[in-house]
């Protein structure tokens, strides 16, 4: 069964999701990173802004088969269809169609009304289908 986590009260949602694929690629898993254009096309250029000296290697699902061989990261609207199946980094609002496929799934949960709201029905979506949900509490973290 697919492994769910929630990282919650993210002060810097697109920075603190950087950092943590920084390190995912780092420790050798591959990540597809799922959501609607508009937000994939703003991650793609956190990415690529995130850091003057790091690099977090990713191409679209559309790329070809070579890239997405190499690549650790791969963007996806539709993570049912991934090559990646180890990690799902869900950037929609919405539960992503066929995370189940995956190994983990991460939601990160920044600090507006609107995405806690997202992120409630999405916990309540796994909770009620018997996923066991992981807490990461942000704000706690960066208190200590």
């Amino acid at each position: 069964m697919t492994e769910v986590a929630f990282h919650f009260n993210a002060a810097d949602k697109w920075g603190y999701m950087c950092r943590l694929l920084r390190k995912a690629v780092a420790r050798g898993s591959r990540v597809a990173v799922t959501g609607d254009d508009a937000l994939l096309r703003q991650f793609d250029l956190g990415l690529w802004t995130f850091s003057a000296v790091d690099f977090v290697p990713h191409c679209a699902d559309t790329s070809g088969s070579g890239m997405l061989a190499e690549s650790p990261v791969v963007f996806c609207q539709s993570p049912g269809t991934s090559a990646h199946q180890q990690v799902l980094l869900n950037l929609g609002v919405g539960v992503p169609a066929g995370f189940e496929r995956f190994e983990r799934l991460i939601e990160v949960v920044g600090m507006d009304d609107a995405d806690r709201a997202d992120s409630r029905r999405r916990w309540k979506y796994y909770l009620d289908r018997g996923y066991s949900i992981t807490r990461h509490d942000l704000a706690s973290k960066e208190a200590h």
